[in-house]
């Protein structure tokens, strides 16, 4: 009787961990059809607008300005392209990263050498405190970091700022802005894919809706987090925290010499 108590103790385990498993299943074919259904409608948009160039052109080749279409055209590739590279990132960032790709770095070197490059139209404010260290693939970091610079200069008026600084356990990464902000109901769903809060706006200035995903994404993988709050300019901050390489290691309290603005 123990014996058979037993066995339907372990049916109805088994029969629980099944239907877990078929709800885990049943959402994530939910997520990638969501997603297959939002790439789609993004992928057709520029390609709808080549295609509508390019047969009034057909139809009236006299009547055609020529540099106009050609502009309009290589604009529509752009975007597409844009968005094709970005889906291929994300689909590399699903995949497991490769132990080989994590090193011990310092953040700060990532970050500057990522503000430093820039020729962007807003100032940016730097300040890094050196010897901040953490496992990370830092090719994969510098991408997180360019994709969080991209999204505040399209939203600032005047200024960017970047701290780096750390906590016992966390370097603390802010990018911050002194645009319109984003709302607090919004500040989850601003990861999303394909999501943009100000869809016109962000088209015009060369959004494909995937940025954030991926620096979520990329921060997720090292075992981070990533928020939005308020930012002391005006517009928004975003905090990124990422486990330092060894928490028992005293960090660096001196600022770095390179310390200060830079302008874009």
């Amino acid at each position: 009787m123990t014996d058979l108590r037993e066995c339907v103790d372990e049916l109805d385990k088994l029969e629980d961990t099944i239907t877990s498993m078929r709800c885990r299943l049943s959402r994530e074919i939910r997520r990638q059809r969501r997603f297959a259904a939002d790439a789609s409608h993004e992928l057709r948009t520029p390609i709808a607008g080549l295609r509508v160039s390019l047969e009034e052109a057909a139809r009236n080749p006299q009547k055609t300005d020529l540099e106009n279409l050609l502009s309009h055209a290589l604009s529509n590739v752009d975007r597409l392209q844009a968005i094709v590279a970005d889906l291929f990132v994300l689909t590399e960032l699903e995949a497991s990263t490769s132990l080989a790709e994590y090193k011990t770095v310092d953040l700060a070197k990532i970050i500057q050498m990522q503000v430093y490059r820039r020729k962007d139209q807003h100032k940016i404010g730097l300040r890094c405190r050196p010897g901040i260290l953490v496992e990370a693939a830092p090719e994969k970091i510098g991408r997180m970091l360019a994709e969080l610079l991209d999204n505040a200069q399209r939203h600032a008026e005047h200024v960017v700022e970047v701290e780096l600084s750390h906590d016992s356990r966390h370097a603390i990464l802010t990018v911050a802005d002194d645009g319109r902000g984003i709302a607090e109901a919004d500040r989850q769903r601003v990861f999303d894919r394909f999501i943009r809060l100000d869809e016109a706006r962000s088209r015009d200035l060369g959004g494909t809706g995937l940025g954030l995903t991926i620096a979520r994404d990329i921060i997720t993988s090292h075992a981070g987090t990533i928020h939005v709050e308020n930012s002391s300019l005006g517009g928004a901050c975003f905090v990124v925290r990422l486990p330092l390489a060894d928490p028992a290691v005293p960090v660096s309290s001196v600022d770095a010499s390179s310390n200060g603005h830079h302008g874009g």
